[in-house]
């Protein structure tokens, strides 16, 4: 009785073992064609409400002008060769001067974050603030703004300015 159960379970292990590999052999397999693309990104963020006041001088000299380094911006994109420009949405006051300045963001390893330009003096003509921009991903980066009057600038009442920083290209 032994031999024969011994022969059974080595028929029914004979016949598991062939199942198994045929349906091994058996097996269906399908593929599918992907479509991908990355788009270009050009994404600029700032943060922070910069206030400026000039209210000190020393006796015979013109104003001293203030500054304003608590603003940050954050910066992405994908693409090489480009720049930050920053303009104002109407000229400030005669006699009165508002610049600004960017450090370069932050790029990873074999990028270039790009050129910090210096103080640049806004107007509705956009200016060059970063240049030679390769792909990058960088935040709480400083933006540093500077007020300045002469004597003959007089008093002027409180007003505000709309900066616009921009992501452009850079041509040939």
């Amino acid at each position: 009785m032994k031999k024969k159960m011994a022969l059974v379970f080595v028929l029914v292990m004979a016949l598991a073992a062939f199942g198994f590999s045929a349906s091994a052999q058996a097996a269906e397999s399908a593929t599918q064609t992907v479509t991908f693309q990355v788009d270009a990104i050009n994404e600029i963020s700032v943060t922070g409400t910069p206030s400026l006041i000039i209210s000190t001088a020393t006796a015979g000299s013109e104003p001293d002008f203030a500054t304003d380094d608590t603003t940050t911006y954050a910066i992405t994109t994908n693409e090489s060769g480009k720049k930050i420009t920053a303009a104002i949405d109407e000229n400030m006051p005669q006699y009165v001067t508002l610049e600004v300045m960017l450090d370069a963001p932050i790029a990873e390893e074999g990028e270039t974050g790009g050129t910090s330009a210096d103080y640049k003096v806004l107007s509705t003509t956009s200016q060059d603030v970063v240049t030679g921009m390769g792909p990058v991903a960088s935040s709480l980066v400083k933006i540093y703004y500077k007020l300045s009057a002469t004597a003959a600038a007089g008093v002027v009442t409180s007003g505000t300015k709309t900066v616009t920083f921009t992501i452009v290209g850079t041509t040939p």
